[in-house]
């Protein structure tokens, strides 16, 4: 990545998140999916792969993830003359996947991971969400369905892969296009289902798809359940200036369209970003919750990805005192937003609004400090102008360790020119 003439290319996993500037001026990385062919986990991984992600450092970071019998296989192919990238998870010895298929064992192997923390909470969210489905339609509790059709290994994989991929990328918003599901049958072991899978349609509620009257299934469970939790909003390419092009493969070589995934890869310029972005605010009024809960209910929702959670006390009729709770996230994550805030706190109501939000430009460097290594937000405008905030954890840690007041702390790295 490209500042002031120097190259940068330091991995996202290490909190470190470079934003590219073009002709000085700061830009938002963006990605866009295009799914005209569907969506798969092995096609995610192979338009990654074909953008440039390197497969050895690829199986590196998800050596973090405390599983084994596995390994990554990435060759070229062609799909009805389009070049594209088939990366295939294998599992060692051809055996049969027999690992952990419940959400308690796979949840226990995401938190004992040492992925940074937003990784795993984003990967967790998207098991979460396949587990429920798989629950829905199998007539079975959460915490006793498997994934039926799934290797375990194989999903774990290619939902890490896809979340570091994007993070090795430095991507900061992802965007799709409506995804084609395919049309007729698909034999699994328990018999032959109508496509889209059972499973993969109850993850796709509330997401644009249609049929290119493929007779295959095009996007599997896997694939629906990863676009549904790294993607923003779902319609047209936005405005970007294509930089990379990534071409993931799936497994058929059909004669009408190239089963394939294209991954765009590009900038938003600072100048692009005067055009706001819409965001939903979801709101209510609580006066009868222990305070306790609130804690739990912000994390629950920061997990499922709110942009952002915060209280504030008001006063109610009869001037009872109370709290709004303000959730703020992007429209496609608004029912699962909602339903977290019904579910885990005494409202029974909640109202919203679609809004509009400008944000500076923003760059997350480790900065040599006298005190050691320390993450420093910097945050810009095209003007140049410049915002500096320690991170806070960071800083916490060192005066805990050193025993010198947090604010000293923090005030002398904010000085760091």
């Amino acid at each position: 990545m490209l500042y002031n003439g120097k190259c940068y290319l330091k991995s996202a996993l290490d909190g470190t998140i470079i934003i590219i500037n073009n002709e000085g001026v700061y830009a938002v990385k963006v990605a866009y999916f295009d799914c005209f062919s569907g969506i798969s986990g092995d096609m995610c991984l192979g338009a990654l792969v074909d953008a440039g992600i390197s497969v050895k450092n690829l199986e590196k970071d998800l050596k973090r993830i405390p599983i084994a019998g596995y390994r990554l296989s990435s060759r070229k192919v062609e799909r009805n003359h389009v070049a594209a990238r088939k990366v295939d998870v294998v599992i060692e010895n051809k055996r049969k996947d027999k690992g952990p298929k419940r959400w308690k064992e796979i949840e226990s192997i995401i938190r004992k991971s040492s992925l940074p923390v937003e990784i795993k909470l984003k990967g967790q969210t998207i098991f979460e969400r396949l587990f429920k489905a798989e629950a829905k339609v199998h007539g079975e509790s959460f915490d006793t369905v498997h994934l039926h059709e799934l290797g375990a290994v194989d999903t774990i994989i290619d939902v890490f892969g896809t979340i570091i991929g994007l993070a090795t990328l430095g991507i900061e918003r992802v965007h799709a296009s409506p995804v084609n599901l395919g049309s007729g049958y698909v034999e699994l072991e328990g018999g032959i289902l109508p496509v889209p899978a059972p499973a993969t349609a109850e993850i796709l509620k509330k997401v644009p798809v249609f049929s290119g009257h493929i007779q295959s299934e095009l996007t599997t469970p896997t694939g629906a359940a990863i676009i549904k939790g790294v993607a923003s909003g779902f319609g047209d390419m936005p405005m970007m200036e294509i930089k990379k092009i990534g071409i993931g493969a799936g497994k058929n070589d059909f004669k009408k369209i190239p089963n394939v995934l294209r991954l765009f890869i590009g900038e938003q310029p600072a100048s692009y970003e005067k055009h706001a972005e819409k965001v939903t605010v979801i709101e209510a009024n609580i006066d009868d919750m222990n305070p306790q809960v609130y804690e739990y209910a912000m994390e629950k929702l920061f997990h499922a990805g709110a942009l952002d959670v915060f209280l504030t006390q008001v006063i109610m009729k009869k001037g009872r005192p109370g709290v709004k709770i303000t959730v703020l996230g992007y429209e496609g994550q608004r029912e699962d937003l909602t339903r977290i805030m019904l579910e885990e706190t005494s409202t029974t109501g909640i109202r919203f609004v679609e809004m509009k939000r400008s944000i500076l430009q923003r760059e997350v460097k480790m900065v040599d400090t006298e005190f050691g290594k320390v993450r420093v937000k910097f945050s810009r405008l095209g003007n140049g102008t410049l915002k500096m905030t320690p991170e806070y954890e960071d800083c916490r840690r060192i005066a805990k360790k050193l025993n010198i007041p947090l604010v000293d702390i923090m005030k002398k790295i904010s000085t760091i020119s």
